[in-house]
Formats: structure tokens, sequence, C-alpha cells
């Protein structure tokens, strides 16, 4: 594992209680950043922050005033923040878009685009006001190319590549920088909601003929979070193996 240096930086991830926030949260630990995990799974949250040595919440990321509270309260244990890595979400269920449940549409969305939009927001302000911070949205290839049958996966996806790119654009010429990545997909739980169908499907198109491992999205996430991506703002970086075709 190559050295990335995050000493002395305070790093949130959310949705960092298992799967691909988990990695990116014992990634940057390795590197020297002290970590604090955001997830509705509190129980869990608590015991990766034991292990790691960090600090957990419990947030609904669609919560303005659970994401204050876990803000404040990340910053009276760990201090300010200097990275957010916006990492929660769901897939929702695998329906064409004449039978997709309305219900389920909005809930997508909700989570993984208004939920990464209302992250951003807190913690902006302090980034601004010190002049530093780190901020990586995880999107997804399905943001870039749309996936059958998930159009509201793809399209909150697509959303949260808009956003950044916004966002990057309005704190260009401060020290925070903004970025995406967008993995092809990765084995991890979020696979439960899938079919079997959806995840042929998806492994189908990746040329590599494997999916992503959970470790290797982390490696980039902790270098866009590093004083090292000084220049990359607004950016889209592909964790796909070979799938992405822009």
């Amino acid at each position: 594992m190559n050295a990335l240096d995050l000493k002395g930086r305070v790093a949130v991830v959310t949705g960092g209680a298992r799967g691909i926030g988990l990695a990116i949260a014992e990634r940057a630990v390795a590197s020297g950043a002290r970590v604090a995990i955001w997830d509705v799974d509190l129980a869990e949250s608590e015991a990766v922050a034991a292990r790691l040595g960090g600090f957990a919440a419990k947030v609904d990321v669609t919560s303005e005033a659970a994401i204050a509270a876990a803000l404040a309260g990340t910053e009276k244990a760990l201090g300010p923040v200097d990275i957010l890595v916006a990492n929660a979400g769901i897939t929702g269920p695998n329906a064409p878009v004449e039978s997709y449940p309305v219900d389920a549409w909005r809930q997508v969305i909700e989570i993984d685009l208004t939920g990464v939009f209302l992250c951003c927001r807190a913690v902006v302000p302090g980034m601004r006001a010190r002049d530093y911070g780190r901020i990586v949205n995880i999107a997804s290839i399905a943001g870039k190319e749309g996936n059958p049958n998930a159009a509201a996966y793809s399209a909150a996806k697509a959303g949260v590549i808009g956003l950044t790119k916004s966002l990057g654009k309005e704190l260009a010429t401060t020290g925070v920088r903004v970025n995406c990545v967008t993995p092809a997909a990765a084995k991890t739980d979020i696979f439960k909601q899938m079919t079997e169908a959806q995840i042929a499907y998806m492994l189908s198109k990746i040329p590599a003929g494997r999916f992503a491992q959970v470790e290797e999205i982390a490696a980039l996430v902790c270098w866009l979070a590093s004083e090292d991506c000084s220049f990359s703002t607004g950016g889209v970086f592909d964790v796909s193996g070979g799938r992405a075709t822009y």
C-alpha cells in the first residue's frame, strides 16, 4: 500500500460503517487522519469508530438537523472537519421507468443526491473560513451511462456529478477542492438490494472482467482527499475497469 499523507486531518465519511465507506475510513486512518463515521446504523458506526479510534454519529443524510448535530459532535470530539467523503447511498428497486414506484424514486433521490448536497452545504462554510478542505463525493459510472431498470439511482448519481462540478467551480479560488469518483460496481452489501440479472448486467459491462475492490476505490478517494490534490477540482475520476468511455 503506497503512503498517503492525511496526518492531522479530520475526515467525515458518510455511510462509513460498511462497504466502500468502511474501506475509505480504514485507508484514511492508515494515512494518519482521524475519522468520524456518519451512518444510519449507530451500532455498526460505534463499532467501527472504536476500532479505528474515531467518532461515530447516527445520521440520516436527508435530515439537516441530524447533519448539523453530527457536525457539531464531530468537531467537539476531533476538531474542525478538513475532509468530507459523501458516500452514503442506496440503489433502490430494479424496475423500468413506467412501473418504477414513485415513493422509491423520491427516496433514492433524497438519499443519494439531496443527502450529498446537504452534507456539502454543512461543511463548506467552515472549510471556506479556514481556506482549506477536500470534498469527495461518491457518484457512479451509472451516473455517466445510465443503467437500465435503475433510473432513480442513475439520475441521482448524474446529479452528484453535476453538483460536484458546480461546487468545485464555486470554490475554485479558495483552498477547498471538490471532486467525485465514479466507480463501476464493487461487491458490497449493496448487492443485496439488486437482482441477479442486474448484477450480471453490470459485470458484463466491465472490460476488466471483474468488479472493483473497495480498497481500490478507497486509494483514489484518499488521494483526492490529500493536499497533493491541489489543482484538480470539479473533476470526475473513474474507477471502472475500462467501462468508462468519457
